[in-house]
């Protein structure tokens, strides 16, 4: 039987993760030092599973809230998991000194995993007794509709936590990935950043408005990449494979890649004038509804998907 899961704070990642194992069958004990955190989080975990139950992706959501338990007492929390969902703010320091109350509390063979987006584990646990049990395993939001998590071990990991961190990864029904090197960003950040500083320089060009690049990838990037990745694109795209593609289209590729220099596309003219024509399309006070609307089409598409033959 699968030891319980721990999960260090209870915001908007915490309580996805938390549907994420609870859905699966494991039991979930959900930690914040603030209790009203705790409740909104049990309300807004409540209304998720509902939405996933109306989407057809989840048969008993009130078996999953059983599943759940609230604590505000880190060793309490803490007792008895075999695995840490590391949910804690992006700072280094703030992690070290999590990291170090988590040590104090869990067995010695509780696996220690981060959600950080692009902080290397070894920034925060090379001063624990046993770094060898802590790792990286990024998701992507909301985990629980999103299933690809990003396994970075650092180099002092043991290959046992790797191991059983993409077999809990598995059993959860999430898509684990290994990033054999820590890297800033890992892989997912990384490609998402390739295609937004590109975005942000055409922007700020003027090459196109930010309604036609959001079509451009909609419409267009998009669609084949809701079921397949740009290695295996490239490689249905020239009759004769990958090969053929780089020798017919590398070239452009590279003279682009030139192109680009060592400009700054964040820069804070470009958001701005970004931000000035996202309000024309949304108002800010229409985020948060239009942040629900994409999670009921991403469940549409995955119902959508799980009725196809799994290839």
């Amino acid at each position: 039987m699968t030891r319980p899961v721990g999960i260090l704070g209870a915001g908007l990642i915490g309580r996805a993760w938390a549907i994420v194992f609870a859905r699966a069958g494991i039991d979930v004990r959900l930690h914040d030092a603030a209790d009203e955190a705790l409740e909104r989080a049990r309300d807004a975990i409540a209304t998720s599973l509902d939405d996933l139950h109306q989407a057809g992706l989840i048969e008993d959501p009130e078996r999953a809230m059983s599943r759940i338990r609230y604590d505000s007492d880190l060793a309490s929390a803490m007792a008895g998991v075999g695995y840490v969902q590391e949910c804690g703010p992006e700072d280094v320091e703030t992690k070290r000194r999590i990291y170090s109350d988590l040590e104090a509390v869990v067995a010695k063979d509780t696996v220690l995993a981060s959600s950080t987006s692009g902080i290397a584990a070894s920034r925060f646990t090379d001063h624990l007794h046993h770094p060898d049990r802590c790792l990286v395993a990024h998701p992507v939001n909301p985990p629980y509709l999103i299933p690809l998590v990003e396994v970075v071990p650092a180099p002092a990991t043991g290959q046992a936590a790797v191991a059983s961190t993409m077999a809990l990864m598995e059993r959860a029904r999430q898509t684990p990935i290994l990033v054999n090197k820590e890297v800033p960003g890992f892989v997912l950040n990384r490609l998402q950043g390739a295609l937004l500083n590109e975005a942000l320089r055409l922007f700020a060009d003027g090459v196109c408005s930010a309604e036609d690049l959001d079509k451009t990838v909609k419409h267009g990037l998009g669609l084949r990449w809701s079921f397949m990745g740009p290695f295996e694109t490239i490689d249905l795209n020239a009759p004769d494979g990958v090969v053929d593609y780089g020798n017919r289209y590398g070239p452009l590729y590279r003279d682009v890649d030139r192109e680009r220099g060592d400009d700054d596309p964040w820069q804070a003219t470009t958001l701005a004038a970004l931000d000035q024509q996202r309000r024309q399309q949304l108002p800010a006070q229409r985020l948060g509804e239009r942040q629900a609307w994409r999670d009921r089409r991403l469940m549409a598409l995955i119902a959508h998907q799980q009725s196809l033959t799994n290839d």
